[in-house]
């Protein structure tokens, strides 16, 4: 089942989705926010189920909680938090938090290899901050039968 990767942002929501073994991640889309929290919570919900009916089924949500660099809430961090606790009650999949700090920058970089033009890069910039936030999760949690150092020889 594959994972979805959310960048809650004030004017536009980056989505983002992992192949079903939840190993990498890709840019899906991005959803333009809408005036109110409700109605861009109703665009997230609606992209949930979308992805929960394909086959490979959807598994888990990870949203980018965003930070200051040095770790500490942000003025967005509330807010984020609020619209988790929302999507919470509106899904059944599970939601967690995971640290964006700098996902945007490293997004536009990346897109910056193939593409000069800032304004086009800025289209696709949302769906791939939500795509390095995706990543970085997925890349952070154990592997399953990975080998400890329990495991090596001496």
């Amino acid at each position: 089942m594959r994972a979805l990767g959310i960048d809650l942002g004030r004017r536009r929501i980056g989505l983002a989705v992992s192949d079903a073994t939840q190993t990498l991640a890709r840019p899906l889309r991005t959803l333009e926010r809408g005036p109110s929290d409700r109605l861009a919570l109703q665009g997230v919900a609606a992209a949930v189920d979308e992805l929960s009916a394909e086959p490979d089924g959807l598994a888990l949500i990870v949203v980018g909680l965003p930070l200051r660099l040095d770790g500490s809430p942000s003025d967005e961090t509330a807010h984020v938090q609020e619209m988790v606790t929302a999507l919470r009650r509106r899904v059944r999949v599970p939601v967690v938090l995971q640290d964006e700090r700098l996902s945007s920058h490293e997004a536009d970089s990346r897109l910056a290899l193939r593409e000069r033009d800032w304004r086009k890069r800025k289209a696709r910039l949302d769906a791939a901050a939500a795509a390095v936030i995706l990543q970085d999760y997925l890349d952070g949690r154990p592997m399953p039968n990975a080998p400890t150092g329990e495991d090596q020889p001496s």
